[in-house]
Parts: C-alpha cells; sequence; structure tokens
C-alpha cells in the first residue's frame, strides 16, 4: 500500500434466507463463515429472514408453518410440483408481488448492500423486481441438491451456484445462460472439515461406547419424519450397535423416545451445534433426504441409509446418493434395520459405502462461493 493510501472500505453483503427448514440458515452460516475464513476483516454481511422480518402475514410465519406442512408429504410433493415450471412459478411471483411489493422495498431500503446473495427460493423473482429501478449484483446459491424448483432461477441474477452436474442441467432449462452458472457443491459448516482426532477418546467422554459400531440418527433441525417407527424398529432387532439419536427441536419426540425400554445403548440429544462431532465420531448415518445433512455425511465419510424423503424436492437428493453408492433407500423402518444389520455384520461393505461417500463430497464448496462471491465485487 502506497504512503497516504486507504485500505479497502469493507464491501456490505446482504444475505437473505428463511427458517423454512434449518438447510437454509446453515448454508448462509457456512458462507458468512467462509467469507471471513477466505477474506478476513473485507467484508460485512448480514442476515435477514425475509418472511419472518419483513413479509406480510400470513407468509411471516412460514417458518412456524413449515414444520407441520412438511410433515405431509405429498400434499408437500403436489404444491411442489404444481408451481415448478417457467410458465407457472412466474405466474405465482406475479400474483403475489403486489401483495409483498412494500415489504421488498423497505427491505432493500433497510439493509443497502454491494451484493446480494439469496439462499432461498422464495424471494428470487420478487426481489428483482423490486430492485429494477435500483440494481445491484445478485447471486443465487441454490441449497437443493437435484431437484431444484424453478423458484430458484431468475435470469436476471448475475450468477447462479449450483451443487450438481443435474440442477446445472435444471437451471438452463429453466433459461439460466451457461454463462452465469456454476457447479461448486453446498455450502456447510467448514467444521465438517476438521474431523475429532481421537475418536475414541471423544467417545469415551460421551458415554458412547467404544467396543461396538455407532449408529447416528438425524431428522433435521426440526425432527421431522417417521423417527419413532424407525428407531424402535433398530431397537427391538437388538442389533449390535450403539444408537445416537438427534431430535432437534421436537421435545415431544425426545420425551417420547426417553420413555422407551431400551435394548442397546442410546444417546439422545435435542437441537445441537455438535453436529461436525457428532458425524465424525459416527460409524453409519441413518438421515432422511436433507440436502444439507447428505452433503455432511459426504464430507464426513458416512455411508448412510435414507428413510424419508420430501416429495418432489428431495426425490432427487435419494436418487444421487444412492447412484454414488454412498447411500442406500430405505423406506420402511425394517429396511433400514437390513441395511445396518448387513454394514455391521460386514464391515468391508460397509467401509466401500464409507468410501464412496467420501468421494462425493465437496468439502471446500463454501470457501470456493465466498471466492466467487468476492470476485463479483473486484475482491481478490
Amino acid at each position: 500500500m502506497s504512503e497516504g493510501s486507504q485500505p479497502d472500505p469493507r464491501r456490505r453483503v446482504l444475505f437473505l434466507f428463511s427458517d423454512t427448514g434449518g438447510g437454509h440458515r446453515s448454508a448462509t452460516e457456512a458462507l458468512v463463515e467462509a467469507l471471513e475464513l477466505e477474506f478476513p476483516g473485507r467484508f460485512d454481511t448480514t442476515m435477514v429472514d425475509f418472511f419472518r422480518e419483513y413479509y406480510p402475514s400470513p407468509l411471516k410465519f412460514a417458518p412456524e408453518l413449515y414444520p407441520p406442512i412438511s410433515r405431509v408429504p405429498k400434499a408437500w410433493g403436489l404444491s411442489w410440483r404444481a408451481s415448478d415450471g417457467r410458465g407457472r412459478s412466474k405466474a405465482v411471483s406475479t400474483l403475489a408481488y403486489p401483495y409483498v411489493r412494500r415489504a421488498t422495498n423497505r427491505l432493500l431500503r433497510e439493509n443497502p448492500a454491494d451484493l446480494i446473495v439469496s439462499v432461498h427460493p422464495l424471494v428470487n423473482s420478487t426481489i428483482m423486481r423490486a430492485m429494477r429501478r435500483a440494481p445491484r449484483p445478485y447471486v443465487t446459491v441454490v441449497t437443493d441438491l437435484v431437484s431444484t424448483h424453478a423458484f430458484w432461477f431468475d435470469r436476471r441474477a448475475d450468477l447462479v451456484v449450483v451443487a450438481t452436474e443435474e440442477a446445472r442441467r435444471k437451471a438452463i432449462e429453466y433459461g439460466i445462460a451457461e454463462g452465469n452458472l456454476r457447479v461448486i457443491g453446498l455450502p456447510v459448516s467448514d467444521a465438517f472439515n476438521n474431523p475429532i482426532p481421537d475418536r475414541a477418546q471423544w467417545r469415551t467422554d460421551h458415554g458412547w461406547a467404544n467396543d461396538r459400531p455407532v449408529i447416528l440418527m438425524v431428522s433435521g433441525g426440526d425432527g421431522m419424519g417417521p423417527v419413532r417407527r424407525v428407531v424402535k424398529a433398530i431397537n427391538e432387532a437388538r442389533l449390535p450397535a450403539s444408537l445416537v439419536v438427534i431430535c432437534g427441536r421436537n421435545e415431544e419426540l425426545r420425551t417420547d423416545l426417553s420413555r422407551v425400554a431400551w435394548n442397546i445403548p442410546v444417546h439422545l440429544y435435542g437441537f445441537t451445534k455438535e453436529m461436525p462431532a457428532f458425524m465424525s465420531a459416527a460409524d453409519m448415518l441413518v438421515t432422511k433426504a436433507g440436502p444439507g445433512s447428505i452433503s455432511e455425511g459426504f464430507i464426513c465419510g458416512l455411508p448412510m441409509v435414507i428413510y424419508a424423503r420430501l416429495d418432489g424436492q428431495e426425490d432427487g437428493n435419494v436418487q444421487y446418493a444412492v447412484d454414488q453408492k454412498a447411500g442406500v433407500w430405505a423406506p420402511r423402518p425394517r429396511e433400514v434395520v437390513e441395511t445396518l444389520r448387513t454394514w455391521i455384520e460386514d464391515p468391508q461393505a460397509r467401509a466401500a459405502a464409507a468410501q464412496a461417500s467420501s468421494n462425493a463430497a465437496r468439502p471446500l464448496a463454501a470457501r470456493q462461493i465466498a471466492r466467487v462471491i468476492a470476485d463479483q465485487m473486484g475482491v481478490r
């Protein structure tokens, strides 16, 4: 830096997300973290839950409505498919805009930024329309792995980042120019790249057994899906393993499971920030088909049993994990038990699935996306 020159001002980045499921927030937090890791002190970041903080009723209650609605997967799938497609998604956005116009204008006015990053499909078209008189750089980071809805893709975005080649093809189908697309991966916390140095000691410290494999069962931040039935089937099978169940914010689920007469060692947890350590310490992952959990499982090299999915939205995630040979689709509790039993009795088969899971990982995705965001503002 020459004498008398001033350092570059901190760039302002506005992240738009909503707590309709835990994945949008965790992906956003991973990007905020990655920007600071890659460019210390160069950015001021703001996270806005646009539904909760700005949109009018009843839309402002979307984060609270999401868990009960998503527990009816068939109805979810019908609405997802009914609104998918370029023409249908445009019609929905056009009808919605007059209702949210004042909210989006206020959002932009109260959150000045040098660049906006969207990490949610339901904000893109309305924000783009609101910015037509005062445009600013706009990046969409798609946080669905494969089955990407048309709401994600607005041709006015300066850049669209997707996680897989399958999502890239869908983006092109929906009108995104190839030059405005990047296939990078799904952003997850950098902590997943730092495995526990001494797994045996960590397990001992947390009361987990070291004389048998550990099955980690997750169900999203809200504890969704047929967790009770799957957990009880594993227990009744008396598998020679320990079971760790993350119930998320679903306290009713945790209370119910605490009353079970357990036949195997079990550990029940509510919502936790220790997921990177839990995955690092586990041997197998039982999960719903959330893109975040699958991506985290890949990075931790966990063979996974997928027991539930959101119809439409998560169909492609299941097939992707199966095609990678990293996971098994097991929608019935007995199928979950059969897969786990195979992996417990055949460590080589489990190791092969674990290696396939590692091969599918994109551990540097968050940092790479952070560099792309910075590049849009001329920060090197």
